[in-house]
């Protein structure tokens, strides 16, 4: 049985190398869509009807969690591997949590990808790393919301993370096609939940959570 897959990630190099290494490693399945955003992914998905969708989490405008949450609403039974250049500990548990049947990070082997592909799509089950399975283990009698952080929402932290890098509003705007007003709100919350009053304490945040690189 061939696999249908559909993959979802901005950088077209890299999505050309997932579909170099199903083809070269004698992988069963096939990459038979690209998206570089999630509105693409879902008119991919429309298209093509895979059997699985690879996607990333960081995409310009509605980022891959958001995506996540609508895609699993839309088609529940449509498994989804995550694959971030993220850490695990960074993303893994929110993803998990969304509906995603694994987190792979890109640093992951050929071999583990094609592994993993196999195990979601056809036998239907999740694909947890060693890794990933850990950071479940410790967060079993854990709050999420320990960290000020972890209370923002996905569209809250996106936006946190990017003011964190020194991005203006107006840009912030343009990039998340939201308006500047919008973009002030949601800035708002986030001074509000992290207990700062400017971006550069959110910047001093962010810097001292490791939550940008």
């Amino acid at each position: 049985m061939m696999i249908k897959v559909v993959l979802a990630d901005d950088h077209p190099l890299f999505r050309r190398g997932i579909k170099n290494i199903l083809a070269e490693f004698g992988s069963s399945a096939e990459v038979v869509g690209e998206a570089s955003n999630v509105s693409e992914l879902f008119s991919k998905i429309r298209e093509k009807r895979p059997d699985i969708v690879l996607m990333d989490i960081s995409m310009p405008g509605k980022n891959g969690l958001e995506g996540l949450k609508e895609l699993k609403v839309m088609h529940p039974e449509l498994p989804v591997l995550i694959l971030s250049m993220y850490p695990e500990e960074r993303f893994a548990l929110r993803v998990m949590r969304a509906g995603a049947s694994g987190y792979l990070n890109k640093s992951v082997s050929a071999e583990e990808l094609i592994n993993a592909i196999s195990r979601v799509a056809l036998h239907k089950r999740k694909y947890i790393t060693p890794e990933v399975a850990d950071i479940m283990a410790n967060n079993l009698d854990k709050d999420l919301d320990k960290h000020p952080h972890e209370s923002l929402s996905d569209r809250e932290e996106q936006i946190m993370r990017l003011i964190a890098k020194g991005v203006k509003v107006s840009d912030i705007a343009d990039q998340l096609y939201l308006s500047v007003h919008t973009v002030h709100t949601y800035r708002y919350r986030i001074f509000r939940k992290l207990g700062v009053k400017t971006n550069i304490g959110i910047g001093h945040y962010a810097i001292e959570h490791e939550l940008i690189d």
